[in-house]
Order: C-alpha cells, then structure tokens, then sequence
C-alpha cells in the first residue's frame, strides 16, 4: 500500500535539515503535547495571554522542547538567547546577561534565555542564573531529559514552573509526515511499510523520525518525485536501538519496572523490561547483578534454588556473551517471576543492621568466649557453653546467644510460602523446646 502526498509546486527542496526547516512557527503548528498545549490548558493559556513565566521542560529527546521556547521568544517578541549546559559556563551565562540589558536598554524587549540541558549545570552555575530571573531581565526556559527535581537547584526549581512533554505518538509522526511535501515541494510516496518502520525507528522522538527521512531522501535518484519503501529504509537505516539512557532516569525507570515486575509474578512483564533494555543497549553482566539482587531481596529462603539459577544465567552469558547468553538471563528472570516470594530475611538484615548501627558496643557473653590459653580459661573465658550436636535434636534449648540482657528481637519471620513453611516448622519446634528447658529451669 502507498501513501501519497503531493504538490504542485516546484520550487527547490530547502537544504537545511527538515527536523530544522520544519519548527512550528505558531501554536497551532505544534505536533503533540496536546495535555499542555490543548484548549485551556496551562501553557496554551500562557501563549494566548501572552504572559511569559519561567519554567522547565521536562521530556525525552525530540518531543519539541527547543521549538517550543523559540516559538515563545517569536508569538511574545521577545529577544532569544540559547545555552547549551554542556559547552556554556559561567562566563556565558555573564555575557548572555549583558546582551540582555543592552537589548533591554536600546529596544525597550525583553529576553529569552533557553538553557538546553539544563541537568548539566553545576550548582554554581544555576546559582549564577538567580538574580537575574528575580530581576525579570531575564526569563529562564529550561530544556531537560533529566527529572529536574534531582538535577536542578530547588532555588531555580521554585522560580520556574516544569511542563512534562511525553513521547510523540503515531498520529503526530504521521501529521509530520503529511508536512513533509510542502516542505521539499515535491511529491512523495511512502509505503504503509516504510511508515512503520520509520515510526518504530523514531520510538516517539520527532527528530529522529525526520532525520531518517531526509537521509532516505538524499539517496533518491529521482529528484522529481521522491518514494520511500521498505527495502530503501533497510539500505540507509542504522541498527540502532529505541531511547534509552544508560545513566540517567529512564535507565533506572526501566530496571525498577524489571525489579516490581519481578517481585509482582509477571513472568511476561519481566521478560519485556528485560528485552526492552538489551535492545537500548544495556551491558548484560549489569542487568545480571541486577537479577541476582532480585533473588536475594525478593525470593530469599522461600527458594534458594533461584540464588543458584541466578549465578547459572550470569555465568553463562559470561561464557556465551551476547545474544546467545541473554536467554539465560531470560530464563532466570523467569524463575524468579513464577518463584515463591519472601522478603522476610532482606528485613530481618536490614533490621539487625540498624539496630546494631544505633547500640552501643555490648559485650561478648563469657559463655560465647573462645578460650585458646589457660589465662582466658581461667577468666571463664568458655565455661558452660553447651555444644550443640551433643544435645537432643543438635539443640541446646534454653541457651542465649544475645548479649547479656538483650531480649530476643525476632528481626526473622519465615512466611507461609515456599521453603520457609518449613522454616517456619523448624522454629516453632525449637522455640517449643526452648520453653521446655526454661519451665525446667
């Protein structure tokens, strides 16, 4: 099936990148985030009052955040600055501020400063932004891909209000691509194929979409009448993977899916995290300490087995390496989905921990005391401590462990799943023979 999109004119094809050559130029322009841009909604009220405030744009690659703060500058006339936070500096940020209070004294305007990357400031340098956001000399627009409450000041965060701006859907890489003809003035032909492909590709992010496009463009023979199909899109299209950030949020987004979906026993759910970041790019070995993390925290003594079918997957695939050693992971994730769950031993650790972090130094009973020379012996360093495997059941019931005086805190609670049924049976009996050996007492 073909798509047909077509134009009369003739005029020549621009030579800027279309991502580029296509920025909205009004409101209506826009491509998505309808939930911040549609009727009466909160930015949307802002253009069309144009009352400018300061504010971040919080979203994934290519959803509109640059075209979005140039628009503002345009529909407001106001003067636009832009930063990139990985290549600008305090010194930048100093001119940027100079520039605006000529343009503020000549031409009576105001200034946009677009700060791209925000995340990549210090703190020095968003500190330096302050005073002048206060002053209204300048108004700040923050671009980010990183969650602004980690990676921005709060004292920036307070002055600025954050849009959230989502992935671009089907329906708006679809509109983009109705545009593209009157853009390249020139009929074009996609198959229903290629559009899918290229909207796979895309994986929500605009630029991308239309930068394969162009690269599908400039392999065209035919300058007349431009056709994209699947075989073509197969020559100029890279492997490359959906959007995936090894070391920012969406990373740790998608590893706590994998974890809860684990944890909630959806073996489906756990597999499609998983996949989903092998395909991003994820390092395995990673996703394997990840895994066997899982066993401990979540599975525990209710199945053991899945300890050892963790350290399998993850020594397998260091042997296989990749892809044919992702299936082990695959198949341990699995397991560990459909096994028992019981975090009963991750609390009880993290309970002992916190209780000895917080106690004072207590003595080791004398009982408990190894004694290897005659002084320590005669100290009774050892004396009346009962060996166990001579006692009933390899148990001497009614012993103390615990420091003098120190009740017994009970941090381990087997549940009613897996093996800790059992364990549980095992402690009620020795916790019954321990109340034996005191009503002797």
């Amino acid at each position: 099936m073909l798509n047909h999109f077509s134009l009369d004119s003739k005029d020549l094809w621009p030579q800027k990148p279309l991502a580029e050559v296509m920025r909205p130029k009004k409101i209506e322009d826009v491509v998505g985030q309808e939930h911040i841009l549609g009727l009466n909604k909160s930015l949307q009220i802002a253009f069309k009052s144009k009352k400018i405030h300061s504010m971040i744009l919080w979203g994934p690659p290519g959803v509109g955040k640059t075209s979005l703060a140039r628009l503002m500058a345009s529909v407001f006339d106001y003067h636009f600055i832009a930063l990139s936070a990985v290549l600008a500096g305090v010194k930048d940020i100093r001119q940027a501020v100079e520039e605006a209070s000529q343009i503020e004294q000549q031409y009576q305007k105001k200034t946009i400063l677009f700060v791209d990357e925000i995340h990549r400031f210090n703190k020095g340098q968003q500190d330096a932004l302050l005073p002048f956001v206060e002053s209204g000399l300048l108004t700040f627009i923050g671009a980010t891909t990183e969650n602004p409450s980690f990676e921005v000041n709060s004292a920036l965060l307070s002055r600025a209000h954050t849009y959230v701006l989502k992935p671009l859907e089907e329906k708006h890489l679809r509109t983009l691509l109705l545009n593209i003809p009157e853009i390249i003035k020139r009929p074009l032909d996609v198959s229903e194929e290629a559009i899918q492909i290229l909207i796979n590709f895309a994986d929500g992010d605009g630029r991308r979409f239309l930068n394969a496009i162009d690269q599908a463009l400039a392999n065209q023979i035919n300058k007349d009448h431009f056709f994209i199909d699947q075989i073509l899109l197969n020559q100029v299209l890279q492997s490359q993977g959906r959007r995936f950030d090894k070391g920012g949020e969406h990373f740790y987004d998608q590893i706590s899916a994998l974890h809860k979906s684990v944890r909630g026993s959806h073996p489906d759910a756990a597999l499609y995290w998983l996949c989903r970041m092998f395909d991003g790019g994820a390092d395995p070995l990673y996703l394997g300490r990840r895994i066997i993390r899982m066993a401990w925290e979540d599975i525990g003594l209710a199945d053991p087995r899945a300890i050892q079918i963790c350290l399998d997957a993850v020594q397998t695939y260091e042997r296989l390496g990749s892809p044919e050693g992702e299936l082990a992971l695959g198949e341990a994730v699995i397991y560990l989905a459909l096994a028992a769950k019981s975090n009963s031993a991750y609390n009880a650790y993290n309970a002992a921990k916190d209780y000895v972090a917080k106690d004072s130094s207590q003595e080791v009973p004398l009982h408990l005391r190894n004694a290897p020379t005659q002084l320590m012996k005669n100290l009774a360093y050892g004396q009346r401590y009962r060996y166990a495997h001579d006692e009933p059941h390899a148990y001497a019931a009614g012993e103390s462990y615990l420091p003098e005086g120190m009740k017994n805190p009970q941090w381990y609670l087997p549940t009613d799943r897996g093996l800790e049924i059992q364990i549980k049976e095992k402690m009620a009996l020795l916790k019954s023979l321990d109340e034996q050996a005191l009503k002797k007492k």
